[in-house]
């Protein structure tokens, strides 16, 4: 056997989606009816999943990006609109307002639990805010019950990017239930996958059928149906439209995916729960924790390395455990380091003084629920070994 062999052989990776047999045959029964766009699956999936959250309305895409935009779009942003935005996200957050021309306000987070900071949100709010794009981080729920005060007395939409959020809640109700507009994630390495895939939630009946319009082309609602028997070959185009539309595959997948979401986040928090007993007795590292009125669907488990306590930086560490066979990630780099937001406006590194500081000692440990128990223990036993090697 080579070298690489067995090293591909030994290599942990940081996500792999948790697919049975039960998904495989789901899609070959759509393969199978000769139905594989926009179609029957989806139109089912959307009630089940609008049911699961218990929103009015949920409209199946091609990505969570695309339910963001549709999501601006619902509510009419225009150039002259601001949405405010924590720095710390990916950049699906930010650019999807850039498709309007359209100014993102960047804003700092806090410590605990990597969110926006509501405070900096109040600050930042301004004549020209259209809406405040909160992100639940990690699956961690921002502060919705504190910025839906805000939104009534100033006037702005509340749009959740909760791609990382599904299933997650805040005092006992889920997310999809709290912003006015929600776009979840389906994505290969999310807690249900489609392999691409979102879907936008709102109770907003007139957004909801926008954006199922604007999804493909901007044609006449239900569209799809033009070519089954019941359909007619005359449609409209009620607006000039994009290409968002999710097929009838990936639908079956995620409805599979979807029955067996609860199973597969128990596992994600049985692993989180692992992950916390044997690392947070380290003193060198910050273990994350979930407030007491909300539940996480740990789509992360970000640990945060005490640098005053090491003699490597995350870097380093993530260089570590790469020797070890162990994949990870860094979840995020803020909006304000990359070099568009720098360039367009003048941002520099210490403007948002909590995200630059956290983003220097974050590591994204593997978490997903076909994990064993010994894959766990590998992780912690690598993580374990590389701290004490470079103890203070």
């Amino acid at each position: 056997m080579t070298a690489n062999v067995e090293r591909a052989i030994r290599a942990l990776p940081f996500s792999l989606p948790d697919i049975t047999e039960a998904e495989i045959e789901a899609v070959v029964e759509v393969l199978r009816s000769g139905w594989l766009t926009t179609g029957p699956k989806v139109q089912e999936f959307q009630r089940a999943f609008a049911e699961y959250v218990g929103a009015s309305h949920a409209v199946a895409l091609n990505s969570a990006t695309a339910a963001l935009h549709l999501a601006l779009d619902a509510i009419g942003l225009g150039p002259a609109d601001e949405v405010i935005v924590p720095t710390y996200t990916f950049a699906a957050s930010a650019e999807v307002i850039r498709y309007f021309g359209a100014r993102p306000v960047l804003v700092d987070i806090r410590a605990e639990d990597l969110n926006l900071d509501v405070g900096a949100v109040e600050r930042a709010v301004g004549p020209r805010t259209r809406a405040v794009m909160g992100v639940d981080l990690a699956g961690q729920p921002c502060d919705w019950h504190l910025l839906r005060p805000l939104a009534d007395r100033y006037g702005f939409a509340l749009v959740d990017d909760a791609a990382h959020a599904l299933p997650s809640s805040l005092q006992g109700r889920a997310i999809g239930r709290w912003a006015d507009l929600t776009a979840f994630s389906f994505y290969a390495t999310k807690p249900l996958t489609t392999g691409e895939g979102g879907m936008l939630v709102t109770d907003n009946e007139s957004w909801a059928r926008r954006a199922q319009s604007m999804s493909l082309h901007g044609v006449s609602h239900d569209a799809w149906k033009r070519y089954s028997a019941e359909g007619s070959w005359y449609y409209e185009i009620t607006a000039p439209g994009f290409k968002y539309n999710m097929t009838d595959i990936a639908a079956a997948l995620g409805l599979v995916q979807l029955r067996r979401l609860s199973e597969m986040t128990a596992r994600r928090a049985s692993i989180a729960d692992r992950y916390t007993a044997a690392l947070g007795s380290l003193a060198e590292l910050e273990v994350p924790s979930a407030y007491p009125d909300r539940s996480t669907s740990w789509h992360l488990y970000i640990v945060r390395l005490r640098l005053d306590r090491l003699r490597c930086d995350r870097n380093q560490f993530i260089d570590a455990l790469s020797r070890e066979h162990v994949g990870t990630s860094v979840h995020f780099i803020p909006l304000h380091l990359h070099p568009y937001y720098r360039e367009t406006y003048g941002y520099g590194p210490d403007d948002f003084p909590v995200a630059y500081r956290e983003y220097q000692r974050v590591v994204s440990l593997p978490i997903y629920s076909r994990m064993t128990n010994a894959d766990v223990d590998r992780v912690i036993e690598a993580i374990t070994r590389i701290v004490a090697q470079n103890r203070l």
